[in-house]
């Protein structure tokens, strides 16, 4: 005998209900079964509110109530032919009639007591599984009806009745053997041995379901749900979830009990104390082997799932009245009378302080009801006030192989700890069966996907990267990333994905991780971009590991950087907005870096991808201590002047700069000298000299009468009268045997930029096209200066620097 039953999203249309009839067939051709069904999906909850609608006085109840009649003639309309309609069409308007009587008298009366919800929300499964088994019958197959009242006897606690099962396992045993056919039952309802009508509470069909198993000794039991089985967590959640295939009894209660909803406890305990395996299959995936529960504990994983209940508020219960033996005993006693769940208790070993976790909605409850229990001792002050504190979760790592195993609460806590989650009380059973923790409810996403990963996905660290700026740079990273994913799992453990893209115009976004191989374009299709609305999304899918890539050169962006921070989100960029600001500022970041433990990275700063940044801070980190820096730090003025050697006027040296890409679109930008400015000043400070913008002097190279040009083109214009002083400054240095080159000197904790001309032999007289030269005189390097030269342009070599600091993030995010 197998026992077998659909959950309400089973049953919900009509297309659904025959995937159902197709699976029941299946397993007629092996054994003999009896189905459970819920009521049709939403007719439970529309009952409710009918119910609530009548209560309040509001006429609407009696428009919905028409609705769902219709729904439930609709559906006998579909599923049973028109010959065969007849009998049950009477039962389900007789049905209704019933209803439309029930909530006239809610509506007269304004009472909703437990009890006559019941026997409201009982309608739902008389009706959903008296239509059902005749749409089998229907279909050739001899069909019993059974309304589960008529076996399942219960006491008279309305709303969550406890089973009587004595009586009950006699009355199953009794109808089956005097019944042929498959037995229909209806879920989720039961009665007293008044007649009176009661239901199961939470997952009440399972329940009925479990409880004819127990009863009939059934070789095993199947939930049917819309869900593969039981997930290692939350999907909706984690998205990298996926199906436990095996549990034990004890594993599937744990998780049940810290929040898995696909099965409760109760439903569990009648086949547990039978040893029938329950098997939880998804009926839209029926070739999905799904999860099996049985008393087995099999080896493998060091735990089987993560859970997590949200909404907690923490009550604490403290004072020296506590050290009294019987204290513990009345706070618990207190709360058990007011019908208060307890989820979590942690106690500090002077049991001077008790700390319990109880669901949000019953916590001012649990206040009242404990303040009361030690009315006199709080007033003598033997004992303070109850405390509570809200917006919190729990999460619990559960898995019966930790007992053997150690290493799994330094595991889980080294996850959150390495993702700043702040743990706010501890819990681990004296069964080692799970580690359960309290944390920050705006931390729970990121708590329960760092702690997937690490026990889960722990061979491949994995980095959820935002990006802005899909330019040049971007664009490039992308493709960096794409042909390179596959190496980084195999051979680096690491994985990036990409889940937020934005340009000036539009942004997009994508759970799963954008298609690298097939890049997305962002278009009129997508949300406009708003820089607040793109960082506020990013914080609400609240990955671990989670890095901001700035490929922009604008201050807005830049001026979020303290608020990324803040968040827990690292941030990789070539934006040199923020580090050239003020000292202040400069320093800010890196504190709120720290603090918060994630990485602020701006190799690409200075020099695109060459090593200049790190080098630097590797030099101060081992002591080392800088007498000068000087520098070719810009590929496009290096480009001009030394192109300017072959004897072209400079203006159009200038222009072909542009065309190539070397300068911005404006030239003058790159002419001004700002821009060199800006990286000798990151140089400067991250050399530990306190630098100010200020202290920088700049010999910008655009004439002042070039300055207030107002298109590009007349500013190459009036360029062109200015080609004969660039040709004699050249003809100057080459008589001298020198070469021309705009460069920037650190000395003194001041700094100069501006063009130079240099001997032949100097080194940054070698420099052509668009290299960067870097020469560090420190005091280890004080006779033969330190040289780091390549291309310091361009949108490849600035996106392999920015792809590097991405991996750097993983290499340090790594356990």
């Amino acid at each position: 005998m197998k026992i077998i039953k659909f959950g309400g999203s089973s049953v919900a249309n009509p297309d659904n209900i025959r995937k159902v009839f197709a699976i029941i067939q299946d397993k007629l051709k092996q054994q003999e079964v009896a189905v459970v069904f819920s009521a049709f999906g939403g007719v439970t909850e529309s009952l409710l509110t009918i119910a609530r609608l009548a209560r309040e006085g509001d006429q609407v109840y009696r428009d919905m109530l028409q609705t769902l009649e219709e729904k439930h003639l609709d559906m006998v309309r579909q599923l049973i032919a028109v010959q065969n309609q007849s009998t049950v069409m009477t039962f389900v308007k007789v049905r209704f009639n019933e209803l439309e009587d029930l909530f006239h008298g809610i509506y007269l009366i304004k009472e909703n007591s437990a009890r006559t919800l019941d026997y409201v929300v009982s309608f739902g499964e008389r009706l959903s599984t008296f239509i059902l088994a005749e749409a089998l019958a229907a279909k050739g197959l001899k069909t019993q009806f059974l309304d589960a009242r008529d076996v399942i006897r219960t006491n008279d606690r309305f709303g969550q009745a406890r089973v009587d099962f004595e009586v009950t396992n006699q009355l199953v045993k009794d109808y089956f053997l005097q019944h042929d056919g498959i037995k229909v039952i209806t879920g989720f309802i039961a009665s007293t041995v008044k007649g009176e009508t009661t239901t199961l509470g939470r997952s009440g069909s399972d329940y009925t379901a479990a409880i004819l198993a127990g009863a009939l000794g059934a070789d095993d039991l199947e939930i049917w749900t819309d869900v593969s089985g039981v997930l290692t967590s939350d999907p909706k959640l984690v998205y990298t979830a996926f199906t436990i295939p095996q549990l034990s009894y004890n594993e599937a209660m744990e998780l049940s009990h810290f929040g898995a909803k696909v099965i409760f406890p109760a439903t569990m305990q009648p086949a547990m104390k039978k040893s029938i395996p329950i098997y939880i299959k998804n009926t839209f995936e029926p070739e999905n082997p799904g999860t099996m529960i049985n008393g087995e504990v099999t080896n493998g994983a060091l735990i089987k799932g993560i859970s997590s209940m949200s909404n907690i508020s923490i009550v604490t219960v403290q004072g020296a009245a506590l050290l009294d033996g019987t204290a513990g005993s009345r706070v618990f006693k207190a709360l058990s009378e007011a019908k208060v769940n307890i989820v979590l208790i942690s106690q500090a070993s002077s049991e001077h302080s008790i700390c319990l976790a109880i669901k949000t909605a019953e916590a001012y409850l649990a206040k009242e009801v404990v303040e009361k229990e030690f009315f006199y001792e709080i007033k003598s002050g033997e004992m303070d006030e109850v405390s509570l504190m809200h917006g919190f979760a729990t999460i619990a790592v559960v898995g019966e192989n930790m007992k053997q195993n150690p290493g799994a609460s330094g595991r889980m806590f080294r996850a959150l700890g390495r993702n700043n989650i702040n743990v706010a009380a501890i819990a681990q059973g004296s069964s080692e069966l799970n580690i359960s923790a309290v944390i920050p409810q705006a931390d729970l996403q990121k708590a329960l996907n760092a702690l997937h990963e690490a026990f889960f996905l722990s061979e491949n660290k994995v980095l959820h990267v935002f990006l802005v700026g899909v330019g040049l740079i971007g664009k490039a990273l992308i493709k960096m990333i794409a042909n390179q994913q596959v190496k980084l799992r195999d051979n680096s453990e690491l994985d990036i994905q990409i889940h937020g893209l934005a340009n000036s115009r539009y942004m997009a976004f994508h759970e799963d991780g954008f298609d690298l191989k097939n890049p997305y374009e962002l278009s009129e299709s997508d949300d406009k971009m708003d820089l607040e609305k793109f960082i506020k999304t990013m914080e609400e899918m609240n990955f671990s590991n989670s890095v901001f890539v700035d490929c922009t050169a604008s201050q807005s962006v830049s001026d979020a950087y303290s608020r990324i921070l803040e968040a827990k989100v690292a941030i990789v960029t070539p934006n040199k907005k923020a580090n050239s600001g003020s000292m202040e500022e400069y320093g800010y970041l890196r504190k709120l870096a720290k603090k918060r433990g994630v990485k602020f990275l701006y190799e690409t700063n200075v020099a695109a991808g060459l090593p200049v940044i790190n080098t630097l801070q590797d030099l101060m980190l081992s002591g080392d201590n800088v007498i000068r820096i000087e520098a070719v730090l810009s590929g496009s003025m290096n480009f001009i002047f030394s192109e300017l050697e072959k004897g072209d006027p400079f203006s159009e040296v200038v222009r072909v700069a542009k065309e190539k890409g070397f300068t911005e679109p404006d030239p003058r930008d790159d002419l001004s000298g700002m821009d060199v400015a800006r990286k000798i000043l990151i140089l400067g400070r991250e050399a530990e000299q306190k630098l100010e913008f200020d202290d920088i002097t700049i010999q910008s190279m655009v004439p002042e009468d070039c300055q207030d040009a107002a298109t590009v083109d007349e500013f190459f214009q009036k360029l062109k009268a200015h080609d004969i002083e660039f040709s004699d400054l050249l003809k100057a240095a080459e008589a001298k045997g020198e070469k021309l080159r705009f460069m920037a000197t650190l000395e003194n904790g001041k700094a100069k930029v501006g063009l130079n001309s240099l001997p032949n032999a100097h080194p940054f007289s070698s420099l052509s096209g668009s290299d960067n030269m870097i020469l560090l005189t420190t005091e280890r390097y004080l006779d033969r200066p330190m040289i780091i030269r390549g291309p310091g342009a361009g949108a490849d070599v600035t996106a392999a620097g920015v792809f590097a600091d991405v991996i750097r993030i993983g290499n340090y995010t790594r356990e």
